[in-house]
């Protein structure tokens, strides 16, 4: 399946990861050169966390209690970060949710450089 697809989808999966690196060099094997790996992961932006805090409902919003929940939080430059490391990308974002910066989800859509390279 090396090098097999057009397009990789990871929704709401790579918070849930101990090792969420894996899943762009595993997109990377398995894309056509010029292939998409698009992923959404809850938004984790500054301005809503302020406003959990302020609303005092880090707690709630962050909880330890639920089994199998998220074990990593992105943001637009943690999750640049992590896709661009060593790499040729193409990123663009979209968000969803009511309000703006407040958003629950966003999605990446990030173009895999056509020269694998190790992350």
């Amino acid at each position: 399946m090396l090098h097999s697809f057009d397009i990789v989808l990871a929704l709401e999966v790579i918070e849930h990861l101990l090792y969420p690196k894996e899943v762009a060099k595993n997109a990377q094997k398995c894309l056509k050169p010029g292939g998409r790996l698009i992923l959404s992961t809850p938004y984790q932006g500054y301005l809503k966390n302020l406003a959990l805090a302020v609303t005092g409902k880090v707690d709630k919003h962050f909880t330890v209690l639920w089994d199998n929940g998220n074990i990593k939080f992105f943001s637009v430059q943690t999750l640049t970060k992590l896709l661009t490391k060593d790499r040729d990308t193409d990123l663009q974002f979209k968000f969803a949710g009511r309000c703006p910066y407040l958003w629950k989800s966003m999605f990446c859509s990030s173009k895999i450089s056509e020269k694998p390279e190790e992350l």
